[in-house]
C-alpha cells in the first residue's frame, strides 16, 4: 500500500558549545540504539535512529522504512543500492552509514569470496543535528524526536575531562607481519602486482569510552574527516586521514589519494627533516604516483571526456602522528552518472588496497589474518540532492560482538623493507592508540527523554 512521505519538523538553535562536544553530547545521551557522528569541513552531524533504513548483503540489497523490500542479488549491488535510495519516502532525505572492505569484492557481482556479513549499512535519521558556526540545525520526524535532542543541546553540560591509556601497539602480529611484507616484495619482483597494502589487528583488551575516546583523538588528530558511530552491531570511532571520493549536487567529483608517509614526531626540526626526506625518497614517490594514476584512471571511466585531471599533486598532509604525501584527483560527471557510480568506480580506496586491485585483493586475502571488515571500507553520507562524501575508514579503533581492535597497514612496492613497514604502522597507529578513553572514565553527558529507536 502506498504511505505518503514523511516530513520533518524542524529547529534551530544558536549553541554555547563547541560543535564537536555538541554532537558527542547527543552520541552520549542514549535517545537512539543508532546513531553516527561525522565531521565534515568545520560541519558536525548527528543522525540517529531510523525513518528509513538500507543494508547489502549476500542475499541482495533491503530498505525498511517501514514496511520491507528486497531486490535478491543481482551482480549489480550499488544500482540496487541507488535504486532503493530513489524508493525513500522521507522529503529532504540524508543517509549515514558505512561501507565494508568486503563491498569491493562483491560490487562486481562475485559473491565467492562473501560470507554472511553485512557489505553495507545505511540510515536516513530518525533525528538529524547539523552543527555549523555556532548554529545547531535540528530536524525530526516526529516533534517528541526534536523535542528530545533540543532538550539535550540546550541542558547544563559540563564535560568530564577524562584521561586516555595508551596501548602498546608495536608487538601485536610484528613477525607475522614482516614475513607478510617479504612474501609482497617477492610477488611484485615477480610482477604479479605493483603495489599492496597490507595490514595488522592490535587487540585492545580492555572495555572503553568510544565517544571519550573520539573527545580524546579528534583534539589530538588534524583529519580530513573523522566519525563516531554504533550502527548495525559495529561501533567505531575514527579520524581519516583522506576522502574515498567527494560528489557534489552539480556532478564535481574529487578523489584524494595518499600515499607515502613519514612520523610526526613533535620537533619541529626533526619533523622537517622527515618532510624533506619524504619529499626525496624515491620509494615514496613511485608508490604515491602510482595511486594518483589509478584514481585518474577510475574517475576517467565515469566521468565527462577530458574532464579529469590532478587537481594538487604529492604535497605533505599532516595527519595526526604522521605526514603523508596527498594529491587531489577531479573530474566532472559523465551524463547519466550519479554519485553510486563514482562511488562504484574508486572503491576502495587504492592507498589501502593495492595495484592493479583485483591482484591486491587476492594477495591481501592470503596473507591476512581475517577479514576486514569497516577497516579500509568508508563512512559516508549521501542526499536526495546527489551529494556524496566518503571516507577512508582508517586511523580507528573498532568494537563487535565483545571485542575491541586497532588496526593499521602500509603501502609494500618493490623496494620496501619489512622493518620499515612494521614502523610505519606503528607510527600511524599511534594516531588512535595513544588516545584511548577507558569505560570507567566516562564522559558526562546530559539526560533527556528517550526517543524513538532508544534504548529500553
Amino acid at each position: 500500500m502506498y504511505q505518503s512521505p514523511r516530513h520533518y519538523f524542524e529547529k534551530r538553535l544558536r549553541l554555547p558549545s563547541d560543535p564537536m562536544t555538541a554532537a558527542a553530547r547527543l552520541a552520549s545521551s542514549g535517545l537512539h540504539a543508532d546513531y553516527m557522528v561525522y565531521e565534515n569541513r568545520g560541519t558536525w552531524s548527528y543522525a540517529g535512529g531510523a525513518a528509513a533504513e538500507i543494508t547489502l548483503d549476500r542475499a541482495g540489497a533491503r530498505l525498511r522504512q517501514p514496511d520491507e523490500v528486497l531486490l535478491p542479488w543481482d551482480g549489480h549491488p550499488l544500482r540496487q543500492v541507488q535504486n532503493l535510495l530513489d524508493a525513500v519516502r522521507v522529503t529532504g532525505w540524508r543517509a549515514y552509514g558505512w561501507a565494508a572492505f568486503e563491498l569491493s569484492y562483491a560490487k562486481g557481482g562475485d559473491l565467492a569470496h562473501i560470507g554472511d556479513q553485512r557489505l553495507l549499512h545505511l540510515v536516513v535519521p530518525h533525528t538529524e543535528v547539523r552543527i555549523e558556526g555556532g548554529e545547531a540545525y535540528l530536524r525530526s520526524v516526529d516533534e517528541a524526536g526534536l523535542a528530545a535532542a533540543l532538550d539535550v543541546l540546550s541542558a547544563e553540560h559540563t564535560e568530564r575531562r577524562s584521561v586516555p591509556d595508551p596501548v602498546d601497539v608495536r608487538q601485536a602480529g610484528a613477525e607475522a607481519y614482516r614475513r607478510a611484507v617479504g612474501v609482497a616484495v617477492d610477488a611484485i619482483n615477480d610482477q604479479r602486482l605493483q603495489k599492496v597494502i597490507f595490514s595488522r589487528v592490535v587487540p585492545v583488551e580492555r572495555e572503553l569510552d568510544f565517544v571519550g575516546t573520539y573527545l580524546a583523538g579528534r583534539r589530538g588528530n588534524s583529519p580530513a574527516r573523522s566519525f563516531l558511530l554504533d550502527l548495525g552491531g559495529i561501533e567505531a570511532t575514527g579520524f581519516s586521514p583522506e576522502i574515498v571520493v567527494q560528489v557534489d549536487p552539480d556532478g564535481k567529483v574529487v578523489s584524494q589519494p595518499l600515499a607515502g608517509t613519514r612520523a610526526l614526531t613533535g620537533d619541529r626540526a626533526e619533523d622537517e627533516r622527515l618532510r624533506e626526506e619524504l619529499l626525496a625518497d624515491p620509494k615514496e614517490i613511485y608508490e604515491h604516483a602510482i595511486s594518483v594514476k589509478i584514481a585518474c584512471d577510475e574517475l576517467i571511466g565515469v566521468c565527462a571526456p577530458g574532464s579529469v585531471g590532478v587537481e594538487e599533486f604529492m604535497v605533505v598532509k599532516e595527519r595526526g602522528t604522521v605526514q603523508h604525501l596527498a594529491s587531489r584527483v577531479g573530474g566532472r560527471l559523465a551524463a547519466g552518472r550519479r554519485a553510486w557510480d563514482a562511488f562504484d568506480a574508486v572503491f576502495p580506496a587504492v592507498t589501502a588496497s593495492g595495484v592493479p586491485k583485483a591482484a591486491a585483493y587476492d594477495s591481501i586475502r592470503s596473507n591476512e589474518s581475517e577479514a576486514r571488515g569497516l577497516y579500509s571500507g568508508a563512512v559516508l553520507t549521501v542526499d536526495h540532492q546527489g551529494a556524496m562524501d566518503a571516507a577512508l575508514v582508517l586511523r580507528s579503533v573498532y568494537r563487535q560482538d565483545g571485542r575491541t581492535w586497532l588496526r593499521a597497514g602500509a603501502g609494500i612496492v618493490a623496494h620496501s623493507r619489512p622493518e620499515r613497514e612494521l614502523e610505519e604502522t606503528c607510527e600511524k597507529l599511534g594516531s588512535v592508540g595513544r588516545f584511548l578513553v577507558p569505560a570507567a572514565e566516562p564522559v558526562g553527558a546530559g539526560v533527556a527523554p528517550m526517543a524513538e529507536g532508544a534504548r529500553p
